[in-house]
């Protein structure tokens, strides 16, 4: 049996919290899809006085159904799930039938916010953004979320909402994200910022942008997959050789343009790096995923995240050619993991 099949039956055999009818949420009747932008009020981390913040949100699922917050890196979205004309960035994760089985829970994601929805703050932090949420619950009526399952800047913050929101949420899944961002890292995304910056002051702020994706892809993929992607040999022409890895990067950093702007790239990369967390303060059953080829979260972070949290922690490590990306590409690992855990979480709504 695959791990994707694998995933898949235990999808269809996980605990259900209690009173909640399956057979129920198969009719159309039993579907919630809704969402938009709420007000919400908090006081940010790098400002001294609340103020009101627009929060865009989407949640999906099986009526009553309870929450499983989902939340990618910093270039998601709150379409984690696919829709009408929209794929969903992990689609192959959260949906009917899947890992997250919104047969069986609702999904709720939340578009980041930045420094721009925080009037004159200094920077956003991943507090904010636990603060956010914890104002977008209230504001839905949700008093405790079943799971919180991040990724990458997911990861981190859903990291500062255990920290801050204990009583919110029965189990925390984290997944290439630690309790800080590791110091080459930090020092990669300035490197990123600053050629983003660069580009503004030339005048060209998208081809600054773009270079900066196209730097940050040589963190994000694994040295196997560049050795394997890469071995053409490289080709002279307009004046100059062009390698193998060029056209990969290019287009990468062009698409990236295309659904991103330099302020919010720069707000929500120094977010990551201000991100810090002490793991004794995380008073939630957690679980860690890492990945092998991970060159952004190193998996010796995430076992000092482990040894030192504030609650029991398991630590799952996966093998992928992918790198910090493996958070996107190996559907059927993390999975196997997903059904588990949550099936662990009991019937919180």
């Amino acid at each position: 049996m695959t791990l994707q099949a694998h995933a898949l039956d235990l999808a269809a055999s996980a605990v259900l919290p209690d009173g909640f009818d399956p057979g129920f949420a198969d009719s159309p009747a039993a579907r919630e899809c809704r969402g938009g932008e709420t007000l919400v009020r908090f006081t940010p981390k790098y400002a001294d006085a609340a103020r009101d913040v627009r929060v865009h949100w989407r949640l999906e699922g099986a009526a009553n159904a309870p929450v499983v917050v989902v939340q990618g890196g910093i270039s998601a979205d709150r379409n984690a799930l696919p829709g009408e004309n929209i794929e969903g960035w992990w689609h192959g994760i959260a949906g009917d039938g899947r890992a997250i089985d919104t047969r069986c829970c609702r999904v709720l994601s939340i578009d980041w916010i930045e420094c721009r929805d925080l009037g004159d703050a200094l920077a956003v932090d991943t507090r904010d953004q636990a603060a956010a949420l914890a104002a977008l619950l209230d504001a839905l009526g949700i008093e405790r979320i079943h799971a919180y399952v991040g990724s990458s800047y997911g990861a981190m913050v859903g990291l500062a909402f255990a920290a801050t929101h204990p009583q919110r949420v029965t189990r925390l899944v984290a997944i290439a994200g630690a309790h800080r961002a590791h110091p080459l890292s930090i020092a990669l995304r300035n490197i990123q910022r600053e050629i983003v910056r660069l580009g503004a002051r030339g005048g060209d702020r998208a081809a600054g942008l773009a270079l900066a994706r196209r730097l940050a892809m040589t963190t994000y993929r694994s040295e196997r997959e560049f050795a394997e992607r890469c071995s053409g040999e490289p080709v002279f022409a307009d004046g100059r050789f062009h390698f193998a890895e060029e056209p990969w990067l290019c287009a990468s950093g062009a698409r990236f343009v295309e659904r991103f702007d330099g302020e919010r790239y720069l707000a929500l990369s120094e977010s990551i790096d201000l991100h810090a967390v002490a793991p004794e303060s995380i008073r939630v059953p957690t679980t860690l995923v890492g990945i092998s080829s991970d060159r952004v979260v190193p998996l010796a972070d995430l076992c000092e995240l482990q040894r030192r949290c504030g609650a029991s922690a398991t630590l799952h490590v996966i093998e992928s050619r992918y790198g910090h990306d493996g958070f996107l590409k190996e559907d059927a690992q993390i999975g196997v993991i997903l059904v588990e855990v949550l099936a662990l979480a009991g019937g919180a709504r």
